[in-house]
């Protein structure tokens, strides 16, 4: 599915051409594991559809296709770039993911379209405005008994961050995700129930991990 846009957005790895480098650099800084985390957080089952917003290269949607084949993986993010190495990627991995093109603030999808929507280190790219869009966007498509699960970077309020963490995250990128702030945003789009479950941290940054459900 390819939504045409003139919408702006920040790469994966913040400039194109450091794409081909985010992947190792990821791992190496441990984000894989990160992720795995947010994956078993959530209890996925069979025949499950499953949404990440922000996939970039594809690496939580591929790792969710092999823990849970049968599932039904969608990934979706506004980088053609991304996407084609993601597309590459499940390839090489043999693995069916449905990878399309579109933006946080528009889901292409229907209403109650999945039971899981994820999101991973991609919310803080988002403007203030844009941030709320995206989450009432989740609440939409996820079906009655669905539930959002989103891993991202804390905000400033939450705690100390490291030295390369300011080096790589502005105060003003971060300043809206802060527990207080994404949990007010997550229960004004319709969440019934929203937490932060627990918190990580890593070599760029505290991160936090969040469910939500309607």
């Amino acid at each position: 599915m390819t939504i045409e846009s003139s919408q702006a957005y920040l790469p994966a790895a913040g400039r194109d051409w450091l794409l081909p480098f985010y992947d190792p650099i990821v791992k190496l800084l441990g984000g894989d594991a990160a992720r795995k985390a947010l994956v078993d957080q959530a209890t996925l089952h069979p025949a499950q559809r499953v949404l990440e917003v922000g996939c970039g290269t594809g690496t939580l949607v591929i790792q969710i296709k092999q823990l849970y084949p049968q599932t039904e993986v969608v990934g979706l993010d506004p980088d053609p770039k991304a996407l084609t190495r993601a597309k590459h990627k499940a390839s090489r991995a043999s693995v069916g993911i449905q990878f399309d093109h579109g933006f946080a603030g528009e889901l292409p999808y229907p209403d109650a379209s999945f039971h899981h929507v994820f999101s991973s280190f991609m919310f803080h790219h988002l403007p203030a405005d844009e941030k709320r869009k995206m989450l009432c966007e989740v609440r939409r498509v996820l079906k009655p008994v669905g539930e959002f699960h989103m891993l991202d970077f804390e905000g400033p309020d939450d705690g100390n961050h490291g030295i390369l963490s300011h080096l790589l995250h502005s105060n003003e990128r971060l300043k809206d995700n802060s527990e207080a702030s994404v949990l007010r945003l997550m229960r004004q789009c319709g969440f019934g129930h929203a937490n932060k479950t627990s918190r990580r941290t890593m070599l760029f940054g505290n991160a936090g991990y969040f469910r939500a459900s309607i």
